[in-house]
């Protein structure tokens, strides 16, 4: 029962990881005033930059570097649109996700002569960080895991921190709240707001690597399947606080390995698929809904 249990956990984190990444991504760039939507794009970017880079260079840590560098050139095009030129984030966010989806399909015929799916012999995957399996609790939750995992939920602890304590952190939570008020003060608004979303795309980067060389070892054509704007749900559901953004990614996490529990059983494929969306949706509105009622009682 515990070794179910703590698989599960493990489980649970597995799914929640890429998601957990591109949330960040996208609260850091809302603290700024620029509402991302593109992190499924970015995403896909980074899953297929990681693969390429692993599959050319034998190594899955060169395979992470090239995909977080690749992602943060990647939402170069959003990050000076919206905070240069003032263009309508939304428009260029949807043009990136239709970017991403077309030309990681067209480059996969060009570089491997492939469709639909692409997993070499020989292609490295993320190593896991075996030297914990024989720790109680530890073992069974993070022995399989990669590094990239734990790096994770590190990385919205200390950004969350930031934000809240230090002088960087509050002037960029400025900007967010009165970019007019910000830039009075002497704050480069623009060049903010420009590298905050760069640093995003990185973060998506790390995302597209976790799922395509940790989850699995495999590229394939729309691998994301939606789990960018399930991170675009978590930001709105936690107000682009990125404390609280492990919760949300959570959440998804529990919903997809509750849905595989569920496949093993013999529930439809169909069914478990979408129940993680779902739930996330449905949670989504019912967050709101109290929100609104919320302010509602406040005004009267």
């Amino acid at each position: 029962m515990h070794v179910f249990e703590w698989g599960f956990v493990a489980a649970v984190l597995l799914a929640a990881t890429p998601v957990l990444y591109a949330a960040l991504a996208g609260a850091l760039s809302a603290q700024v005033g620029v509402f991302n939507i593109a992190l499924e794009g970015q995403m896909l970017w980074g899953a297929f930059a990681a693969v390429a880079g692993s599959y050319y260079t034998g190594s899955a840590w060169a395979g992470i570097g090239i995909a977080v560098l690749s992602s943060a050139i990647f939402s170069v095009v959003l990050a000076v649109g919206a905070a240069r030129f003032r263009a309508d984030p939304i428009i260029i966010a949807i043009g990136t996700n239709l970017l991403a989806l077309g030309l990681t399909g067209f480059l996969m015929r060009v570089l491997f002569d492939v469709s639909g799916t692409f997993s070499p012999r020989g292609l490295q995957g993320l190593p896991a960080m075996s030297f914990l399996r024989d720790i109680p609790v530890l073992g069974p939750v993070f022995g399989g895991q990669t590094v990239l995992v734990p790096l994770a939920f590190v990385l919205c602890i200390a950004a969350g921190l930031w934000l809240r304590s230090s002088v960087g952190g509050l002037r960029l939570r400025g900007i967010g709240e009165h970019a007019a008020a910000a830039a009075s003060l002497g704050v480069n608004v623009a060049r903010t707001q420009t590298w905050t979303t760069i640093v995003g795309g990185a973060l998506c980067g790390l995302a597209g690597a976790q799922l395509a060389l940790g989850n699995v070892t495999v590229f394939t054509e729309n691998m994301t399947a939606g789990r960018g704007w399930i991170a675009v749900a978590a930001v709105m559901l936690v107000g682009n606080r990125p404390l609280w953004v492990p919760i949300a990614c959570l959440g998804f996490g529990a919903a997809e390995a509750f849905g595989f529990r569920l496949q093993g059983l013999g529930a439809p494929q169909q069914l478990t698929d979408a129940a993680p969306y779902a739930i996330t949706l449905l949670v989504l509105v019912a967050t709101r809904i109290r929100f609104g009622a919320a302010r509602r009682a406040l005004s009267s």
